[in-house]
């Protein structure tokens, strides 16, 4: 284990203190680039945003430990609230922007959100009459009847800023919802120290290699935990310098990254994908400036991997994380290049203890696979008004992830799947990440996924949902040539009995297959 440091002692620090005294640090230097108005904001600028937009949150009666939701894309100010909410005492919950109505009523009531920062788009057929603890709605850039300006939080005001009531451990600093892939979303409260740590964590000896002078291009959603802390607070604490783009666009992100000597990208496997596929139709720049890519919140097929490094000569290191995580815990490493292994999601962080248990919750043997659990700083304090979630999730001190992995002898950590995703085909169990990521091998795959079938005979079978690269079509034929291709490469119980051809695999925002939307077809 050579990750035993961390960047720093995170006790006692607030994320906005971090930040703050980044900005006064690098004052002069850009902080972050908007490029749906593009706006350029100095260090300086973005510290002076913060106090401000804080203390007019304060002004407008905003109290400690109260909910403001961010319901926005990609942008400043997105940004800068996040930060002056907590600056402030409240707590920020984060929105997907693509939310419907109903998603969005059920954040914000089940968080008791207080105030809503949005955009008048945002808002269009969508009524939020009724919601007990919302009081102000505050839209950013376009205006809707019954709300306020934006501008009007970030007017001078002398509201004295709060000095914290509880250490930064028991203190919430983001409420992010979880995906809700299983059941209705819950809040995931994350302290400062929490983040913090993990901040200073995949910043440690050994860990990522993000340096101060990176220029980082996110497209990640802020309101996912990955965007949050790895594509904002982690260059912000840094120094670095963020290109903020409001949706992953794979044409204007090739012109971003020679227009801004962009040198790294977090990214999830699907758009990995299109770079690739970028890079084959000459689109992607050969004289880019990329050092490496950051890959997570999805499994990443190793051909992908070596597939972009082959294409574009940049190195994809993979992570892995979750959102009761702050999210990082384990990252892989770019060098050396014995090292770089694409197919693992690389070695815990610093003060992270894993363990690999059976279904008994037995240590499993060197090699065999089991459920992943593990404890250190940067865990969640629980969930949001569900303490019997809480404690499905969290015994004894370790949180059991219910993902099923295993570790080479070199301590590498190897992702086989989600425990409630394996497929049980005649009592053997079938890894759906398995399949996928060898069908994603053959030229003809662009996505898939797989999932169980029920089947009286098998209990469950396993199938495949495939979409195709352009120039290929669904034929019998490729069906077969398809399941001979797996069939020659993975053991009898796990190879496919079916291949459906589809138009789009459905996906989370952060890249998750939606296999409960793939078994709907069966029934």
């Amino acid at each position: 284990m050579i990750r035993t440091q961390l960047y720093a002692d995170p006790t006692g620090r607030f994320v906005h203190e971090v930040v703050l005294e980044s900005c006064r640090r690098n004052n002069g230097k850009t902080a972050l680039l908007d490029t749906s108005c593009d706006r350029r904001i100095t260090y300086a600028e973005y510290g002076s945003l913060v106090e401000s937009l804080a203390r007019g949150l304060i002004s407008a009666g905003l109290a400690p430990g109260e909910v403001v939701a961010i319901f926005l894309p990609n942008s400043w100010e997105f940004a800068i609230t996040y930060h002056a909410a907590t600056l402030a005492g409240g707590i920020p919950t984060l929105l997907n922007p693509a939310y419907r109505e109903r998603e969005i009523r059920y954040q914000l009531e089940n968080s008791g959100a207080a105030f809503l920062i949005t955009d008048g788009p945002l808002l269009e057929n969508v009524n939020l009459a009724g919601l007990p603890g919302l009081r102000r709605i505050f839209t950013t850039r376009s205006e809707r009847a019954g709300c306020e300006k934006f501008a009007s939080l970030l007017r001078p005001s002398t509201a004295a800023l709060p000095k914290p009531a509880q250490d930064s451990a028991q203190t919430i600093a983001a409420l992010p919802y979880s995906s809700g892939t299983t059941g209705l979303p819950k809040g995931v409260m994350l302290s400062h120290y929490n983040l913090v740590a993990n901040v200073y964590q995949v910043l440690g000896p050994n860990a990522a290699p993000f340096a101060p002078d990176d220029v980082m291009l996110c497209f990640l959603p802020l309101y996912h935990i990955y965007g949050l802390t790895v594509a904002l607070t982690l260059p912000l604490t840094l120094g670095a310098t963020i290109v903020l783009m409001p949706r992953f666009d794979v044409q204007k992100l090739c012109a971003l990254l020679v227009q801004e000597g962009v040198t790294m990208m977090p990214m999830v496997p699907p758009a990995i994908n299109a770079l690739c596929q970028a890079a084959e139709a000459g689109i992607f720049p050969k004289n880019h400036k990329i050092r490496w890519i950051k890959c997570g919140a999805a499994p990443l097929a190793p051909e992908l991997a070596r597939r972009l490094s082959d294409l574009t000569g940049i190195i994809v290191n993979q992570g892995y994380g979750m959102t009761e995580a702050s999210p990082v815990t384990h990252v892989g490493y770019i060098a050396p290049p014995e090292m770089n292994r694409p197919a693992s999601v690389g070695q815990p962080l610093a003060l992270t203890e894993c363990r690999i248990v059976d279904l008994e919750g037995k240590e499993v043997a060197a090699g065999e696979t089991g459920e992943l659990i593990m404890r250190g700083p940067q865990f969640m304090l629980g969930y949001w008004k569900e303490p019997q979630a809480t404690a499905a999730v969290v015994r004894h001190g370790w949180y059991y992830s219910g993902d099923i992995v295993r570790a080479d002898a070199d301590g590498f950590y190897y992702v086989v799947d989600r425990s409630k995703e394996m497929i049980k085909y005649k009592g053997f169990p079938v890894a759906p990440a398995e399949v996928e990521s060898l069908l994603l091998e053959h030229p003809a795959v662009r996505d898939c996924g797989v999932v169980a079938k029920p089947d009286p005979d098998a209990g469950e079978i396993p199938c495949a949902f495939v979409v195709l690269r352009e120039g290929f079509v669904p034929s019998d034929a490729l069906d077969k040539e398809l399941r001979d291709f797996v069939a020659d490469r993975l053991a009898h119980h796990k190879q496919p009995r079916e291949i459906h051809f589809v138009d789009v695999v459905p996906r989370t925002p952060s890249g998750k297959i939606l296999r409960r939307e793939l078994r709907k077809t069966f029934s």
